[in-house]
């Protein structure tokens, strides 16, 4: 008896080191005795100057009974340090996790349009969806901005009126105090429709804009509206910073994980692309088409990669040249468009004094012009990028490239006339700044006139997008339906193009930025004017449009729509900081005509804190209290790119694994094959 029982500690323990033996039993698998723990392979998974834990001495690598891959890839992880998470740690994150999942489902449910979107990711693809999520992710943004802007400046406001609050006036010369913006006598009733329209009229002296905001001095000892004014625009445009930065960061995470490649994309869409959540055959079917159209996207990609590298050297540079010359030509376009909105808004600003329709017109013609420009010059753009021969994915950014940089710097060429009139930068009307600094004959209220341009430009996008939408693209739909010409056949219904839709949205943005500290109902306007735009997209991309017959990736399209309205957030806070900074405050309007600059408030406001408070703010601009927190902040970060550079390179070595493997299959199965047809030889002859 005793020897069976050494015979079987004896197999167990051969057994427990993983070499061939007899069978075992479930029961004495799942617990193995301590004596096969010790005699079975142990490694130290962290570095070797580590010290040695509780389990006792680990093994030299070189003396394990393992194979020379595995080896190597232990060693491989021992130098990078890759901590091992303890079995309570992992349960505990996997909880966290499971938490985390379950909120984002109950929470994904109460989404904006979520069954819209859907809806369109799976007829039309992540391409088209894209721009929706981008949409709807602008509406909550303006809205919760609107909520900023309402609860820190226009609520104080009308509660301060209310009360009777006696305004500030500023002292200066008589001249520059007189601002009327109130019409005399009687109005003719349309007259009430254009000044909804251009911003004039009982609509200048509102709560839409600047002029009517005034500080209070009654009020400024527990509430400050001037500083509140001031401060709310800062936060504002950092409130809409992180909210930008955090989305790209979400983007850039799905980017990273699919590896910025087709083969990445490829293997999550196989992997773990269907939701196993779809009931129904109608969910079914979008969530198919959705996978269809992904799939295409990346083989159209690889396609046109494997063409670039089939070319020889004499084709590359036939085709660099002719990219060349492609972009010097739309470049030339571009300043040809800017050239056009610099004289239109001269003229405007001139005419300005007229009446009626005329008037009206005058007043929309920049923003006329530079709609015609952004609509005529992408256009010819486009055809240009067909030349160019680009993959889908760097079309659609060479495209918003040369469209992001018309939209925007085109509205900086508005703000720059606007400026030059302003502070009559122009040699011709250097005598009207002398008295006022600033040219207050044309412009005694500058800010509201400057908010007024932004609204017109706002209103007329929307206005725009309707028109389009009326008088263009359902007469098409009709047209191609109902007439069986070849003209018709051969224009054929219209494709929902993304990045123009896309840069139209960024412009729009981009206006609300530029236009927030002189209109400040401007949010909660292009709130209103984005919703509009969804479901006028929505209608037109169900009933007169077709999938478009190439289709791009959507994964990093995201991240770079982002990026372009990051391009639009600078362009917006460089008009805020020269306007805060530079230009003189109108001393007939506004909370800051009191003041020679508007930051002026700020160091006003500081030395009026109390002497503790004072200290207390010196000491944190000072620099025995910046030098450490600078230290502190580049150990931090220091520690994250350590860390980050671990985790890619426990990331490049999976991946490098997985495409061993791949080889080593590919190897078995052209061995199987070579062995299958080498069997069916002999079998054949007999």
């Amino acid at each position: 008896m005793a020897s069976e029982h050494q015979s079987q500690g004896s197999v167990m323990t051969v057994e427990g080191n993983g070499y061939p033996g007899d069978q075992q039993s479930l029961r004495l698998r799942r617990v193995p005795s301590a004596a096969s723990n010790q005699n079975s392979p142990q490694f130290n998974w962290s570095s070797e100057e580590d010290e040695v834990g509780e389990s006792g001495p680990a093994q030299d690598l070189r003396s394990l009974p393992l194979p020379m891959s595995l080896k190597r890839a232990v060693w491989q992880v021992q130098k990078m340090q890759v901590p091992v998470v303890s079995s309570w740690n992992r349960s505990k994150s996997k909880s966290l996790r499971r938490f985390r999942d379950n909120a984002r489902g109950f929470l994904a449910f109460f989404a904006l349009w979520r069954k819209s979107l859907q809806k369109i990711g799976g007829n039309f693809g992540g391409g088209v969806l894209s721009y929706f999520l981008f949409l709807r992710f602008l509406v909550v943004l303006n809205f919760v901005s609107f909520l900023l802007i309402a609860g820190f400046v226009l609520i104080p406001n009308i509660v301060f009126r209310s009360v009777g609050s006696s305004p500030v006036n500023s002292t200066g010369p008589e001249e520059c105090m007189f601002y009327d913006p109130n019409p005399q006598g009687l109005v003719v009733f349309y007259n009430y429709f254009l000044d909804l329209l251009s911003g004039t009229g009982f609509m200048e002296y509102s709560y839409l804009f600047y002029g009517y905001y005034n500080s209070s001095i009654e009020n400024r000892n527990f509430y400050n509206i001037t500083l509140a004014y001031l401060f709310t625009a800062v936060f504002y445009f950092a409130f809409c910073l992180f909210c930008i930065i955090i989305r790209m960061g979400t983007a850039a995470r799905v980017a990273v994980a699919t590896g910025g490649s087709a083969v990445g994309s490829y293997s999550k869409i196989v992997f773990t692309g269907w939701d196993y959540g779809c009931l129904g055959d109608q969910a079914t079917k979008l969530k198919q088409k959705n996978i269809h159209y992904r799939l295409q996207v990346d083989l159209e990609e690889e396609m046109i990669k494997k063409k670039a590298a089939s070319l020889t050297l004499s084709q590359k540079i036939v085709l660099y040249s002719l990219r060349i010359l492609m972009s010097v030509v739309a470049f030339g376009l571009i300043i040809a468009a800017f050239y056009g909105i610099f004289e239109a808004t001269v003229f405007s600003q001139n005419r300005s004094g007229e009446e009626g329709i005329l008037g009206l017109i005058f007043e929309y013609l920049p923003s006329i012009v530079i709609t015609a420009g952004n609509f005529v010059v992408p256009l010819l753009c486009d055809q240009i990028a067909l030349l160019e021969r680009y993959a889908p994915s760097t079309t659609i950014i060479v495209a918003l490239l040369r469209s992001v940089f018309l939209r925007l710097v085109s509205l900086g060429v508005l703000l720059f006339t606007l400026w030059s009139q302003i502070t009559c930068t122009d040699d011709n009307n250097a005598g009207k700044c002398e008295l006022c600094q600033y040219n207050y004959k044309d412009y005694p209220c500058w800010e509201t006139r400057v908010g007024q341009e932004m609204y017109k430009l706002t209103l007329f996008d929307l206005l725009i997008t309707i028109a389009v939408l009326v008088l263009v693209e359902f007469p098409r739909r009709m047209v191609v339906d109902n007439w069986s010409s070849k003209l018709a056949q051969w224009v054929g219904r219209q494709e929902f193009l993304v990045p123009p839709n896309v840069l139209g949205l960024v412009y729009g943005q981009t206006v609300v930025w530029t236009g927030a500290l002189f209109c400040p109902l401007l949010p909660v306007i292009n709130t209103i004017k984005f919703v509009i735009i969804f479901y006028c997209k929505k209608i037109t991309l169900f009933n007169n449009c077709r999938p478009a017959l190439k289709t791009f990736r959507s994964t990093t399209s995201t991240f770079f729509f982002l990026v372009v309205l990051l391009f639009g957030w600078g362009l917006s806070m460089v008009v805020m900081i020269y306007s805060v900074a530079e230009i003189r405050p109108s001393m007939s309007c506004g909370p800051f005509r009191s003041f020679s600059t508007i930051w002026e408030i700020v160091p006003t406001s500081f030395y009026n804190l109390s002497q503790t408070t004072q200290e207390f703010l010196f000491f944190i601009g000072s620099q025995a209290f910046s030098i450490p927190l600078f230290i502190l902040a580049c150990v931090v970060m220091c520690y994250f790119i350590a860390l980050a550079s671990v985790y890619g390179k426990s990331v490049a070595l999976l991946r490098a694994q997985l495409k061993l493997e791949g080889r080593d299959k590919q190897f078995l199965v052209k061995q199987i094959e070579e062995l299958s047809r080498q069997l069916q030889v002999p079998a054949s002859e007999h």
